[in-house]
């Protein structure tokens, strides 16, 4: 009898997720409609998927052509000829990525039925997809593809040092203006907005006209997408006709439970061993397909390079108390300050921190392990000129 239930299993017509466990079905291609839900996840909240044009793909690699030029109109006088011109389309090849998010949990969900399954694990998989490919297209971290938003910047030379100011905000668009291109949206992120707010034209020391629309969360008309990870004090500009995404293949998924995570580390930094913890480690892959066809369609706007300090935390000589080093040391006449906390924001430079905790390079400091501390090299005026940060370790108690 458990042979006949096995060969109809294995030869029914439909598969169904709801009569399959995970400990069955440890690996595959993730059911269309959990995958579909994913997708759409992870295209409502991608930053890049929210400005960029979709492209359909069917395979790894796309070819296709983008408008780059449209066709002129010309004066005629009565009884001439009109003169034509052709519309320009040119022809690019944009190439699939694979991405790969590996997601810890209990060994419990070896027995969840795979619908129940995905329906848990699809937010964490949509998150993990569009955070990376964001930092990849955006930022060029970890970057797999030829291009992203501030490689563009950087090799068209539309890049502006500065604070965000109205006058530079306005030089910003400038920048994409003067070669003819419309900036349409701005991306930023919501550490900005209280800078923003105080962006205005002022005249007389009368406030004239306020480039920001809080309400709207506009800047000189146009939408800005907010970037969670994008640093304080830096602002993109962009055409992002010329920015497309596409998604060839559904995604693939596998299960395991004797893997040591080379990249996953516990509390006291040791990877983490699923054997040994009694863990399932879930694999999920997707490709996706990401290109700019014009560099200079793009621009940048920052506060400036920061100074990177490598901090470091050690148990201090007190119990509660840790032992700080930062490297290279403060130049001239600049002093330290920092601040103890949970997620903490790196400062940008220029930025005042004279509210922060004095510190004179050398005493240990109070905090609780596990907390972060930023430490900020600062000018006479308290003004921001290097920073950087680490986890807390303190002495234990007795």
């Amino acid at each position: 009898m458990h042979k006949t239930k096995l060969d109809l299993q294995l030869f029914a017509s439909e598969f169904n997720p709801d009569n399959v466990t995970m400990y069955e079905k440890k690996d595959g291609t993730i059911p269309e409609k959990y995958n579909t839900l994913i997708l759409k996840d992870v295209m409502e909240n991608s930053k890049v998927m929210q400005l960029a044009k979709y492209e359909e793909m069917d395979g790894k690699e796309k070819k296709f052509e983008y408008f780059a030029k449209g066709p002129g109109a010309y004066w005629v006088g009565e009884g001439e000829k009109i003169k034509t011109s052709k519309a320009q389309w040119l022809n690019v090849k944009m190439v699939a990525k694979k991405l790969g998010v590996i997601i810890p949990c209990s060994r419990e969900y070896l027995h969840y039925k795979m619908s129940d399954f995905f329906e848990v694990m699809k937010p964490k998989i949509a998150e993990a997809f569009y955070k990376k490919f964001d930092a990849a297209a955006i930022l060029n971290v970890e970057n797999p593809f030829p291009q992203s938003v501030d490689g563009s910047t950087e090799k068209a030379g539309n890049t502006i040092n500065g604070e965000l100011t109205y006058d530079n905000i306005l030089a910003l668009e400038d920048l994409l203006t003067d070669e003819d291109y419309d900036a349409n949206a701005f991306i930023s992120t919501k550490r900005n907005r209280s800078t923003l707010r105080n962006a205005h034209k002022i005249e007389n020391g009368v406030v004239i006209e306020s480039i920001y629309d809080r309400g709207n969360n506009t800047i000189d008309g146009m939408p800005v997408t907010d970037l969670k990870s994008l640093d304080k004090g830096t602002l993109y500009a962009g055409d992002f006709d010329y920015m497309y995404y596409g998604i060839p293949f559904g995604m693939s998924y596998k299960l395991d439970e004797s893997a040591q995570l080379s990249t996953l580390t516990n509390a006291d930094g040791t990877p983490v061993n699923l054997f040994e913890q009694e863990l399932v480690a879930l694999r999920v892959t997707m490709d996706v397909g990401f290109m700019i066809v014009k560099d200079e369609a793009f621009a940048k706007l920052t506060a400036g390079s920061l100074k990177a300090l490598k901090v470091t935390s050690a148990a201090g000589t007190k119990a509660g108390d840790t032992k700080v080093t930062v490297t290279p040391a403060a130049t001239d006449s600049n002093t330290y300050k920092y601040k103890v906390g949970e997620n903490l924001d790196m400062p940008v430079k220029g930025q005042n921190v004279k509210g922060w905790t004095v510190w004179d390079g050398t005493s240990d400091v109070t905090a609780e392990t596990g907390k972060e501390i930023v430490i900020a090299e600062c000018d006479s005026q308290y003004k921001v000129v290097g920073a950087g940060k680490t986890e807390v370790k303190s002495k234990a108690g007795a």
